[in-house]
């Protein structure tokens, strides 16, 4: 039997993509997967993005409370003695007054810290754990 007379070997997928002749049709390519899911995937998430920015709100401004006070009463005691040493009532020194007042205004930091927890933060915590509890539920099922 003569040499052109046999059959073209099968294709191979594996082998390079190169054509022998320009006539030769080009190599069947694979078909993509149509599968996507309903949604983005719970690591892209926008609600991420705004439960970090939140929560970075949240700390923000409890931390202001705190420290801005406790700057504003330093401020004072270096730059301004005469206002400090300043009897307020009962021969209390003004600056013995604001450092009492301290400890409540650190409370109210924190009484601020748990209202912009519960009204803000925890929310937006709460949807972002129920979608990714119905993400793994979905991918179970699957």
């Amino acid at each position: 039997m003569p040499p052109y007379a046999t059959a073209p070997p099968p294709y191979d997928a594996s082998a390079p993509s190169s054509l022998t002749y320009p006539w030769q049709p080009a190599p069947p390519q694979p078909a993509a997967p149509d599968r996507r899911p309903p949604r983005e995937l719970l690591g892209h998430h926008s609600d991420l993005r705004v439960l970090r920015g939140a929560y970075r709100w949240q700390r923000r401004t409890a931390t202001l409370t705190a420290l801005g006070y406790f700057t504003l009463f330093l401020v004072l005691s270096a730059c301004a003695p005469g206002v400090m040493t300043r009897t307020v009532a009962d021969g209390i020194p003004a600056g013995l007054l604001l450092a009492l007042v301290q400890l409540p205004v650190t409370w109210l930091a924190i009484a601020l810290y748990e209202h912009t927890a519960r009204r803000h933060v925890d929310p937006l915590a709460d949807r972002i754990r129920k979608e990714a509890e119905l993400d793994a539920h979905r991918g179970a099922t699957r």
